[in-house]
């Protein structure tokens, strides 16, 4: 049996910064993803919020004050993110959050389209 090797860039460092609400990673290809709360919760891998299936996604209204008040390891492919409205179910992978600094502009641009539609706006 062959194994291929894992090419998935890997987290070099995390940083919270709780005043501004943002959780910055800087990974071993060089790359800098800078995230803020609120964007990590909507879009939080977890069954809560994307859903068991296709099409079955819950619309994460009101996070724009949400902090992140815990980080913790999943072996070593991963973290959980705790935030202070009670969410801690998402399991953040090195490669999701690797795609979605990579994506934030375009994700985030989708996320507000969805409250938009919804008949929901940020409050700021």
């Amino acid at each position: 049996m062959t194994f291929m090797a894992d090419n998935n860039p890997r987290p070099v460092s995390i940083n919270l910064h709780k005043q501004s609400r943002v959780l910055e990673i800087e990974y071993d290809d060089d790359s800098h993803f800078q995230f803020t709360c609120e964007f990590l919760r909507v879009h939080s891998p977890s069954a809560d919020v994307r859903g068991h299936g296709p099409g079955q996604g819950v619309l994460q209204i009101g996070k724009e004050n949400v902090s992140i008040t815990g980080i913790e390891p999943v072996g070593n492919y991963a973290i959980k993110l705790i935030f202070d409205d009670g969410h801690q179910t998402g399991i953040y992978s090195w490669t999701y959050l690797y795609d979605i600094g990579r994506n934030q502009e375009q994700y985030w641009q989708e996320y507000l389209t969805e409250l938009g539609k919804a008949g929901h706006t940020r409050k700021t």
